[in-house]
């Protein structure tokens, strides 16, 4: 894989990333954000037909990191999934 520079600011948009990458990638991200005081995480997955987002979905509900999730109720919809983080008490 090809290393990719991203901003960890709460935002991670999964186009620029190849399928099989998605799930090693967002587990980076999240890990990222925590050590950053991030807890809530926007993932944009985009529509499509849907493989990209129920991807992202498993790897969120087998997570520890993850409080809960839930589609993006802003204009995206369900492109974007929000994710809200564990605190390290919640981790504990």
């Amino acid at each position: 894989m090809e290393e990719v520079s991203i901003p960890i600011d709460g935002s991670l948009d999964l186009h620029m990333f190849s399928p099989e990458d998605v799930t090693s990638v967002v587990d980076e991200y999240l890990r990222a954000c925590l050590e950053k005081g991030i807890r809530e995480v926007r993932i944009i997955h985009g529509k499509g037909k849907g493989a990209l987002r129920r991807t992202v979905h498993k790897f969120l509900e087998d997570s520890p990191m993850v409080l809960h999730f839930s589609l993006d109720s802003g204009p995206s919809g369900w492109g974007a999934t929000i994710v809200h983080l564990k605190t390290h008490e919640q981790n504990g």
